[in-house]
Order: structure tokens, then C-alpha cells, then sequence
């Protein structure tokens, strides 16, 4: 066979090549936009009914959450698009101004002089500019950026502790030491396990956990010493102490919603938790909302979308054409299904209150504008080979593997 030939013969054997290929991988990424949009339009529904009692008797039309919720989704839609089409290398680059922004904005948040733009709201400081923005959730895109960046340009130094994990520690350990100071306990300790979960999938040394671990313990325990309303909800989740049924209010009414809805729920619209006996129905706690007007077939239908983002968040890292990306798959699946779980375990009482908001779902423009980002960036990863090697099937320039020139 002559050369010209060889090189034709080889260029369709990599078209074949690709075509198996993009069909392998390209399904994943329409999966996952299918199951994000089947969690969007039931959390646009699960919004209203949960938000309708409330918006009135605060002197607003009933539609008042919904349409700012809308909003939102517009907004979060071309944030998915532009993140879906965006090379997710470019992430890598973007990974230190994320975090430096990241510190930034968690810094003005809790500096004494920035009440104007950072007062507080039930008694912490976790917004910018009168609730509308929250920078600790975007600050969750930062921890998983740059500790993927970092993770991938250690290489073989991640296994030192000094030169490895030790100084990544310490530039989110700023950032967990921030959130704490708002004060969100919750939220700096997800920050530690976030980083933890993408150097423990790059390769770190189970004993470097271990020891830091060790160090660590003392420190957090009194810090929850330290936040009286920790301990408090500690304390009241095991019903030990005198003030468990005042600080677990939210708790017992969620349940109480829960175990109302029994198998199939009440209804759509029919709840009573949210005309105030429930706080919050509409955010911390849509969960018991949903388990009540959808019963148990609701819960365990969100659960399963969410299991199935997870799968297909996953697959999609297994599948990704750089360590970088596959990292940065890992970190998004993780921090989306494990916010969507821990919200739903708050709601059927198997957590203490964290105060988590269930992505898609619960009120709230900032993470709901950050889940739909991630899940852009998550599609592009899963489409990503599917361009590469569409390039190479077409380019004429390009050659298949193991064809000489």
C-alpha cells in the first residue's frame, strides 16, 4: 500500500474511531443536561407552592420568589451555555484569580468596617450588597479549580507533606478560616473536605490525612466550643442538653411535614408547614416541603435524579482527556450531589441543621447560578472528546495513530 493510501486508509479508520467515540461519550453530557433540567423544572414548581403563603403574608404577590427565581434561571442558563462551549482547560488558567477573588469577597464579608454592603442576616454575614450575592458559594468553584491546578502541577511533590499538601492547606485553610468568621462553620469544614476529596483522588498519602486530621481535631472542637449556636445544634440533634427542642424548631417541624406526606404526599399546594409553622420552607428546608405535598415517592425521586447526576458526573471524569479535568469533574459531581444529600438528610432529621440548600431546587440565586455553572463546565468535559477527535477525523493534516507521515 502505498503512502497516500495508507494515510487515507488511516484517516478513515480514525473517523470510524470517532464516530464510536463521540457516541460514547457525548451521551453522558445529554443525560446529565436532561436530568438538570428535570431538577430545574421541579424545583420551579416546588418553589412557588413552598414560597406562595409566605410572599403574601410578608406583603408581596405570591409570585414574588417565583419570578426573581426565574430570573435566576435565565441568568443560570447562559452561565451553563457559555460554560458548556468553554474549553474546561481554560479553568487552569482561570484557577488563582478565582481564588484571590474568592478571598477577597470572603474578606469583605466579615471586615468590621464593610457592614454597609456585608450587614447581617440572621445573625451572620454571608452576603455582599443586601443578600444578593453569597461569595462562600462561589467560592466553592475556587477551592476546586485551584486545588486541581495545584494537584496536577505538583505531580510527584504531592506526596510530600511539605512541599505537597501543606502550603494547598494553608490557601484554603484561609478560606475555611474566613467562612468560619462569618460565622458558617458548615461551610469552612465542606471547604477542608472539598480540597481533601480532590487531593485524595490525585494521589496524596492516606497518612497525611491521618496526621493533619489529628492536628485538626483539637482546633475544630474548639471552635464549635467557641460558636455557642454549633453546640447548641450539636447538642440538640442528640436531644442531650435543655434547649434542644427551642434550637431543633426547624427540625421538628420539618418531620412533622415529612412524616405527613406519608407515601404520597398531600398534594401539590396543599402543605400546611409553610403558612409559618415551618422557617424557611422555601430554602434551608424545601426538602421537608417536597416530603410533604410529594410524599415519599417526591424524596425518593429527587434522590434518584441526584444519584443519576452522580453517576453521570462521574463517568463523565473517568472519560475526561486531561488530569486536570477529571479532577475538576470530581470536584463538581462531589460538591453538588453531596450539597443535594446533606440537605436532604437535614430534612428526614438524619443530619444536624446545616443550613445547605438543595441545588435546583431551593430558593437562592447564587448557588443556584454556581450549580448551573458547574453543570455547564461537567457537559463541556463530557463533550470534550468528542471535538477532539472530531478534528481529527476531518482534518486532513491530522494523521491516525501508528500512520507514518
Amino acid at each position: 500500500m502505498t503512502a497516500p493510501a495508507a494515510v487515507r486508509a488511516g484517516v478513515a479508520r480514525a473517523a470510524v474511531g470517532a464516530s464510536r467515540e463521540r457516541w460514547r461519550t457525548s451521551w453522558e453530557a445529554r443525560a446529565l443536561i436532561m436530568c438538570t433540567a428535570a431538577l430545574v423544572a421541579f424545583g420551579v414548581a416546588t418553589l412557588y407552592s413552598a414560597s406562595a403563603m409566605v410572599a403574601m403574608q410578608s406583603g408581596f404577590a405570591s409570585t414574588h420568589f417565583l419570578t426573581r427565581q426565574l430570573a435566576g434561571i435565565a441568568v443560570g442558563l447562559v452561565l451553563f451555555v457559555l460554560a458548556a462551549k468553554q474549553d474546561a482547560e481554560w479553568w487552569r488558567d482561570a484557577a488563582w484569580p478565582l481564588m484571590l477573588g474568592a478571598l477577597v469577597l470572603m474578606l469583605l464579608c466579615v471586615l468590621p468596617f464593610t457592614r454597609a454592603i456585608a450587614p447581617p442576616i440572621h445573625g451572620s454575614r454571608r452576603f455582599l450588597f443586601g443578600g444578593s450575592i453569597q461569595p462562600s458559594e462561589y467560592a466553592k468553584l475556587a477551592v476546586i479549580a485551584w486545588t486541581a491546578m495545584l494537584t496536577v502541577k505538583k505531580g510527584e511533590q504531592l506526596r510530600r507533606l511539605t512541599k505537597g499538601m501543606l502550603p494547598i492547606l494553608l490557601v484554603v485553610g484561609a478560606l475555611a478560616v474566613l467562612a468560619a468568621l462569618e460565622p458558617d462553620l458548615s461551610v469552612a469544614v465542606y471547604y477542608l473536605l472539598l480540597m481533601g476529596v480532590i487531593l485524595f483522588a490525585g494521589g496524596v498519602r492516606i497518612g497525611h490525612f491521618v496526621f493533619l486530621g489529628l492536628i485538626a481535631m483539637p482546633v475544630l472542637w474548639s471552635q464549635v466550643q467557641r460558636l455557642q449556636y454549633v453546640l447548641e445544634r450539636l447538642l440538640g440533634f442528640t436531644e442531650a442538653g435543655a434547649v434542644h427542642r427551642e434550637v431543633n424548631f426547624q427540625l421538628q417541624q420539618s418531620l412533622i411535614a415529612v412524616g405527613s406526606g406519608g407515601l404520597f404526599g398531600v398534594g401539590y399546594g396543599e402543605g400546611r408547614q409553610q403558612y409559618g409553622f415551618l422557617p424557611l420552607p422555601y430554602n434551608d428546608f424545601i426538602g421537608g416541603n417536597i416530603g410533604e405535598e410529594w410524599g415519599f415517592i417526591g424524596l425518593t425521586g429527587v434522590t434518584l435524579l441526584f444519584a443519576a447526576y452522580c453517576w453521570l458526573g462521574f463517568r463523565i471524569a473517568a472519560q475526561a482527556r486531561t488530569p486536570f479535568q477529571r479532577l475538576l469533574a470530581i470536584g463538581v459531581t462531589f460538591t453538588m450531589v453531596t450539597t443535594a444529600y446533606l440537605h436532604l438528610g437535614v430534612a428526614i432529621g438524619l443530619l444536624p441543621t446545616t443550613g445547605l440548600t438543595l441545588p435546583f431546587i431551593s430558593y437562592g440565586r447564587s448557588n443556584l447560578l454556581l450549580s448551573m455553572l458547574m453543570t455547564g463546565i461537567l457537559v463541556n468535559i463530557g463533550s470534550a472528546n468528542e471535538r477532539v477527535y472530531g478534528e481529527s477525523a476531518t482534518d486532513p493534516m491530522r494523521v491516525a495513530p501508528g500512520v507514518a507521515r
